[in-house]
């Protein structure tokens, strides 16, 4: 994809031209590299098959918290790591058109009210957290989230049962930062907190397997994902749809739902980005580098549109995460 949705508003980021004349580099696939796209596993933080260290790393910045860093030269066009979702959950658009596990597009789409799997394997995967999932009734749930235009506590819906069902533990986000909320933000999300947790309990879901759920976790789960998660748009699974796809704006419809990661979260942000992320086929991320990078570089992404002015884009962004943007494209004033 070459639109990104970090949220916070989404993480929807148009390539600015200096961006987009860059990002022909993305069409340049490394043979050195043979994580695959279509695998449902994701690798955190996949090593390039070549002799030597691994190209990133984590670490302090001087301003902005923790960063991502090169640790060798990376080049214009290098897959620099792939990334599974911690979760996802297909947008409540795409339910039946994707695959439940992976959000793979699905070649016949129906509307059948059971989730629909691209694969065996996929389905394996999910089975354990489905399965306390089909045990609830979810359409007061769902359909408050599609009346009040909600995305992020399907996510939580989804984690929740994974937690439930032990494929995850309930403090598997808790190294990412949190979002500041409001006591009106609060407030909104104490009715989803309300309604998730009426749902397993009417489900007959046991209180030991629930205690996890109240509503100090809901929020502070919910905090971090505003700020961390992102908008997957599929590219349409060829290296040659990335620049058209990127002339072309990307329509909102592209989106198939949404997901947290761990080690892209902690890419900071830059209007004039030195890296990218791309779906091919399904949530499986590719960070790639837009341009050649030296060693000890940090790694920074562009969070939103980044065809804005600077005053719009300064706008969405401290009110969407919160921080004034001095990267070098606003202070020169475009």
């Amino acid at each position: 994809m070459l639109r990104l949705a970090r949220n916070g508003g989404g993480f929807s980021s148009r390539l600015h031209p200096t961006i987009l004349r860059r990002s022909t580099s993305l069409l340049r696939f490394s043979s050195t590299v043979s994580a695959d796209s279509s695998s449902p596993e994701i690798a955190t933080a996949t090593n390039m098959e070549r002799p030597g260290p691994p190209p990133i790393r984590v670490a302090l910045t001087n301003s902005a918290g923790r960063g991502v860093f090169a640790t060798r030269r990376i080049a214009s066009g290098d897959l620099m790591h792939t990334a599974s979702p911690v979760v996802c959950y297909p947008s409540l658009a795409t339910l039946h058109s994707v695959c439940y596990f992976c959000l793979r597009r699905l070649p016949n789409a129906t509307a059948a009210p059971t989730a629909s799997y691209c694969s065996d394997e996929c389905m394996e995967h999910a089975e354990a957290f489905h399965e306390v999932e089909a045990k609830a009734d979810w359409l007061a749930h769902d359909e408050h989230c599609r009346t009040q235009g909600l995305k992020y506590p399907l996510l939580v819906k989804r984690l929740a049962c994974m937690v439930i069902s032990g494929n995850a533990s309930a403090d598997c986000l808790d190294i990412l930062q949190p979002a500041p909320l409001s006591s009106g933000m609060i407030s909104e999300m104490e009715r989803g907190f309300d309604l998730l947790r009426d749902a397993f309990i009417k489900a007959d879901i046991g209180d030991e397997q629930i205690a996890f759920l109240n509503k100090q976790w809901y929020i502070g789960l919910l905090a971090r994902i505003r700020i961390n998660a992102f908008r997957v748009e599929l590219a349409g699974g060829s290296y040659e749809d990335l620049l058209s796809l990127a002339a072309a704006s990307v329509a909102t419809e592209a989106s198939v739902g949404n997901a947290v990661y761990m080690l892209p979260s902690f890419y900071n942000h830059d209007c004039d980005p030195n890296a990218h992320i791309i779906w091919l086929e399904n949530a499986s991320a590719r960070l790639k580098a837009l341009r050649d990078i030296d060693p000890g570089e940090e790694l920074r992404i562009c969070y939103i549109d980044a065809s804005l002015d600077r005053d719009a884009r300064r706008a969405i962004l401290f009110e969407g995460f919160g921080f004034h943007c001095n990267c070098g494209r606003c202070l020169s004033g475009d």
